[in-house]
């Protein structure tokens, strides 16, 4: 019979449940349970010959003409290969974002990332990610919702863009693991927002009055000697935090420091005289490795941000990051002229780009030197060689 609203009304409820098969298109069906429930269905044969059916919805719930359509666009599917059956066996089974990201943290991150980015994108799971796709199949989640995320964030891009990055990396995984399909990364073609670098440089004046800020709280003792030795540090090798608070005494050979791990792999710092004098008034404790010496036995100093909040109170320069020391640094060395290339050595810098930052910053003496010649050739030719 043809299937719609007045035939289907018409089926009888028998003892034994019993189908009724659309003489208008073959494979849409509809069964008719004991219980007088009524469901729509397709039927068909998969790939290996075997009988396959893929429930529409209940008659009731769903119009005749719905599930018309929706078994008419199935079977055209079936025609081309799909199997609609075991594809929403599949999507029952399959994985939500929730269990991504803990398979994400406990098989890939540990042998990909550093310490510092794997408690990076643990904050951004369990602050944005989860909170906004855990319920979510990994396979529903699609560019537009990427982008309500981001876009949800614009306040603080930086935030939003490492968000995205951390996104894009788990969604390529899922890819390898069969989780979604291959090139299906809802993270493609989401624009990142432009993140103004914040760069300080502590002028001499202000480097002097941190100097003598850290000397006044040494001999005070009120503020940690773990602490104002990590400043000092950071001060005179233009260090990231990370790698002087977990500086090892044994990485220090002769006039070097040499690091197994760093944001650009291993590295070689190169210490000055100024930088082997504080290292050589730090004590060493026993059965502690490292030179920042946190409070628990053998532990290194974890929270530099309170302790630099004091001292930078102190020393009036309230607007000043720790990450300000590093940029300091190679302000310096630009001032002393110190060529790009031979700062991006210093600082550990990979790209030639990173370093170009600081270009600006030459500036000032390239100025100053323009004037003196310009004032001397002013001076010749106004007959000063004469006179």
């Amino acid at each position: 019979m043809r299937l719609n609203k007045r035939t289907i009304d018409g089926l009888l409820v028998k003892e034994k449940d019993y189908f009724v098969w659309d003489e208008t298109l073959p494979g849409y069906g509809l069964r008719v349970l004991p219980s007088g429930r009524k469901t729509f269905l397709i039927q068909y044969r998969d790939g290996g010959g075997r009988t396959r059916r893929k429930g529409l919805g209940r008659f009731g719930t769903v119009t005749a003409e719905k599930a018309k359509d929706k078994a008419r666009e199935l079977l055209g599917g079936v025609a081309h290969g799909s199997n609609p059956a075991e594809e929403a066996k599949r999507k029952r089974g399959a994985a939500l974002v929730s269990e991504l990201c803990e398979r994400f943290m406990s098989d890939y991150v540990p042998s990909h990332c550093r310490e510092s980015t794997a408690k990076e994108y643990r904050r951004c799971m369990d602050l944005f990610i989860k909170p906004a796709f855990g319920v979510v199949q990994v396979e529903d989640v699609q560019r537009s919702d990427i982008a309500d995320l981001h876009h949800k964030h614009r306040d603080t891009p930086y935030q939003a863009n490492r968000t995205l990055g951390v996104l894009s990396v788990m969604f390529n995984q899922a890819e390898v693991w069969g989780l979604r399909p291959d090139n299906s990364n809802p993270c493609r073609h989401v624009k990142k927002y432009e993140e103004k670098k914040r760069e300080r440089y502590l002028s001499g004046e202000e480097l002097s009055r941190l100097g003598q800020t850290l000397i006044d709280l040494e001999k005070e003792g009120i503020e940690s000697q773990s602490a104002i030795n990590c400043i000092r540090l950071l001060i005179l090798t233009g260090c990231r935090l990370g790698e002087i608070q977990t500086l090892k005494w044994e990485f220090i050979k002769a006039s070097s420091a040499f690091l197994p791990e760093s944001k650009t792999g291993a590295k070689r710092v190169y210490l000055g005289p100024a930088a082997l004098e504080v290292l050589s008034g730090i004590e060493r404790i026993e059965n502690n490795p490292y030179v920042i010496t946190g409070k628990l036995p053998g532990s290194h100093i974890t929270d530099m941000q309170k302790p630099w909040q004091r001292i930078r109170k102190a020393a009036k320069l309230e607007d000043v990051r720790l990450h300000d020391l590093r940029h300091s640094f190679a302000s310096t060395a630009v001032g002393t002229g110190e060529s790009l290339p031979m700062i991006g050595k210093l600082l550990g810098h990979n790209q030639v780009q990173t370093t170009a930052r600081y270009a600006h910053l030459a500036d000032d003496p390239m100025q100053n030197a323009a004037e003196r010649v310009s004032s001397e050739l002013a001076r010749l030719l106004k007959g000063g060689a004469i006179a």
